[in-house]
């Protein structure tokens, strides 16, 4: 497997000395050299509530023959070439050792690859043999097998993968019907709610582990998608792409990783939830892709700050930080600084539920959009895109050094505007403009704030600024305002991005 599965977690250990955890994949990452028995392995109840049931034998057993085990093998190539020895210039055993590493390494006495097993779980979602797992378990893998409960070994196809929410779904030719479980509604799911997961721990076989779910909503840094329910049912290494059960039987999520200090359970796991899986992998068994919204827009988080300098009495929505030229977002009329209050009649209370809910929303659908713009709610009308999962991400590029010109100051910051010789030093685009950022105090409001020499501040309090003057009248008028804080639009090489800045009082 790649080098996020858990052949590297000592070493990875070693690396993370004074952080106190570590989120990791939980797809095993070790050799498996001999056939291992499948086993079942039921986890005494614990007393959770009065609610729980004395025994989850019948519903483990009803549901383990639809719990799969996902084993792949990868040929990789030898490492011979890393462990060719190195000698001072001049040794005898120069010649000698480069001698022998080339025959190695051309195949003469030994292989120029080896083959790597992995493991991991899945699930069968319909008796023709559709099968779910993560995309991190079969990634790469040049063969993939799935072994059944009743340890019949099937090879499997890749019918499609999606990276952005870590799933994949296979398919297995079985010769006769297979035991399916469907999903469930994870919207509907409960903090407490009791649950079991069922998966492949260690190479173990199927094994069958019980909790509640402890969270919801959890953004772990995974992925743009990230909704993740938190359960303290004990997954560990092996279980990645196996389901979550409610206690009716139906896959309200599909384990993927785990919060840990040690690679082991720490009652610390996530899993995709279903109302979000579901629609993927039906993309997935239709067009062999995922198929999602798209606004073209870029958006950051409505801060405390940035919501007090727009006038906000509550940080929600989603702040536009740019607009794709030519997107739906802006063939609709939705500008820089708009706040995305609602989209197709859901509200928005935070940045990152805009994009899980404009990819979940139909291709070609026209869908009400309100805004808050300057203070007032502005409703529009956006024809959804389809969004191009190759398109790069805009990324930040570290500036120049600060250079010597004529500057005014303004919240710590010295401020110039854009002259030929300081557009060419600092690397500034033709078409941006504005006033550039040249020197700051690193105890200012501003550099605590990210800002740094060479970024360009386009707007002051989602007003255009040109000269250094401009940016001194907006701060002021801001004050005059009685505002705490001021809203700067700061483009860095390129990318753009909303800022609040404290102003200081006299």
């Amino acid at each position: 497997m790649k080098s996020r599965h858990f052949a590297r977690v000592a070493r990875e250990r070693r690396k993370v000395i004074g952080r106190p955890t570590q989120l990791i994949r939980v797809a095993t990452a070790f050799v498996v050299a001999t056939t291992v028995a499948s086993l079942s392995v039921s986890l005494p109840g614990r007393a959770l509530a009065h609610e729980e049931p004395a025994s989850y034998a019948d519903l483990a057993e009803r549901l383990m023959p639809s719990v799969v085990n996902i084993s792949t093998t990868q040929t990789t190539e030898s490492p011979m070439a890393e462990m060719t020895p190195q000698f001072p210039p001049g040794s005898p055993f120069e010649d000698l050792f480069r001698d022998f590493f080339e025959r190695r390494r051309k195949g003469e006495n030994g292989p120029k690859s080896r083959r790597v097993t992995s493991l991991g779980s899945g699930f069968i979602i319909s008796q023709t043999g559709f099968v779910v797992t993560n995309n991190h378990v079969i990634e790469e893998a040049d063969e993939i097998t799935v072994v059944l409960h009743d340890d019949r070994r099937l090879p499997a196809e890749v019918v499609g993968r999606d990276p952005k929410t870590d799933l994949a779904l296979l398919k297995v030719k079985a010769g006769r019907p297979l035991s399916a479980v469907p999903f469930g509604d994870s919207d509907g799911v409960r903090v407490g709610d009791r649950v079991l997961a069922i998966g492949n721990p260690f190479g173990l076989g199927n094994t069958v582990t019980a909790g509640i779910i402890s969270a919801r909503g959890r953004d772990i840094r995974a992925g743009p998608y990230d909704d993740f329910l938190q359960t303290d049912a004990p997954i560990n290494r092996g279980n990645s792409g196996g389901p979550l059960f409610n206690l009716d039987g139906e896959v309200i999520g599909v384990n993927t990783a785990i919060f840990s200090p040690s690679g082991g359970s720490v009652g610390i796991g996530f899993s995709v939830p279903s109302t979000l899986a579901e629609p993927v992998i039906e993309q997935l068994r239709s067009f062999g892709r995922t198929r999602r919204g798209w606004l073209g827009v870029r958006i950051q988080t409505v801060t405390d700050d940035i919501a007090e300098s727009l006038g906000l009495a509550e940080a929600d929505g989603a702040l536009v930080a740019d607009v794709v030229p030519n997107s739906p977002a802006a063939k609709a009329g939705i500008e820089i600084g708009d706040v995305i209050m609602t989209f197709d009649g859901k509200d928005i209370g935070s940045m990152r539920e805009l994009p899980r809910t404009v990819a979940a929303t139909e291709i070609g659908k026209t869908v009400p959009v309100q805004v808050l713009r300057r203070g007032r709610r502005v409703k529009l009308d956006v024809a959804v895109g389809e969004l191009d999962e190759d398109e790069p991400e805009v990324a930040a590029v570290e500036s120049g050094a600060p250079v010597e010109s004529d500057e005014a100051e303004s919240l710590g910051m010295r401020l110039s505007s854009i002259t030929p010789d300081l557009r060419q030093r600092f690397g500034i685009d033709d078409g941006i403009t504005g006033v550039l950022v040249t020197d700051l105090d690193p105890s200012s409001a501003a550099a605590s704030q990210g800002i740094r020499p060479g970024d360009v501040i386009l707007e002051v309090g989602l007003e255009e600024v040109e000269e250094p003057t401009d940016v001194i009248d907006k701060v002021a008028a801001a004050n005059r305002a009685q505002r705490k804080t001021v809203l700067l639009l700061v483009d860095r090489e390129g990318d753009q991005r909303f800022v609040a800045v404290e102003i200081a009082r006299g």
